[in-house]
């Protein structure tokens, strides 16, 4: 079989390019130590629902921080715990959650909280709930045969 010159020019090239591409993946991945965006907080998933926060997940009013409310939130095999969370409009929001058991989606439908969760790490989102309603919280991971029942709601009301 013969290659014309420039065939061989671009299998040359073709090669060249996959093996700098798989070199800066394997650079990146284990020698700077790429991890999920929250790497910097992990947990020990077996023991999560011993661990603070997680030991008391739900809504939180907190002080001296840059957000009005934390909310703890622990998914794991179709649930998530709490299953319903209110907060009052115009509240600034940090969401805390992890998972115990796959990868689960933390996906709040109608605003910008999208978070991936992780067993081993902590993911944490911070946001401003400025519309009132109800907005449902879907996993948006498949995590196995009741994903599609594995959903929570986010109620944000007026304040008092």
């Amino acid at each position: 079989m013969h290659l014309h010159k420039y065939e061989k020019y671009w299998l040359l090239f073709g090669g060249g390019s996959l093996i700098v591409f798989l070199l800066i993946t394997g650079i990146m991945a284990f020698h700077n130590g790429s991890h999920p965006p929250s790497a910097k907080n992990t947990i020990n998933h077996e023991k999560v629902d011993q661990i603070a926060p997680f030991n008391k997940p739900g809504v939180h009013k907190v002080s001296g921080k840059n957000w009005d409310y934390e909310i703890v939130v622990l998914a794991s095999a179709f649930y998530y715990n709490p299953p319903e969370l209110e907060v009052p409009v115009g509240s600034k929001v940090k969401f805390i959650a992890t998972s115990k058991d796959v990868v689960h989606g933390f996906e709040i439908s109608g605003t910008n909280v999208n978070m991936m969760l992780e067993p081993g790490y902590v993911s944490e989102y911070v946001t401003t709930v400025d519309k009132a309603g109800e907005y449902l919280i879907v996993c948006n991971e498949y995590c196995g045969v009741g994903h599609a029942q594995m959903h929570s709601m986010l109620k944000v009301v007026d304040k008092k």
